[in-house]
């Protein structure tokens, strides 16, 4: 096993979900449950799966396209989201 990846997936998967959405309502339904055992187990799932999806479709992927194209594709994607967020901040007036 390859632990120098092992442990970059760990770090990289575990930085980007701090803050996320799915934290946000695991927090919620954990404080407002009389069971948060349940809720732990059911967002502990959920992100394996929704990992385990990504991880599937990105090795079916890189079977067509090469290294090179997907992470050109993923520089561009993200360098789009940011420079959206940057000029196009979303403002909720509710």
């Amino acid at each position: 096993m390859d632990f120098q990846l092992l442990g970059l997936s760990f770090v990289t998967v575990f930085l980007a979900e701090i803050g996320d959405k799915s934290q946000v309502a695991a927090i919620a339904l954990g404080g407002s449950s009389k069971n948060p055992r349940a809720v732990f187990v059911g967002s502990t799932v959920a992100l394996i799966l929704a990992s385990f999806l990504g991880v599937l479709a990105g090795g079916a992927v890189s079977q067509f396209l090469p290294e090179k194209l997907l992470k050109s594709f993923a520089a561009i994607g993200f360098a789009t989201m940011a420079l959206r967020l940057l000029w196009f901040p979303s403002f909720d007036d509710d």
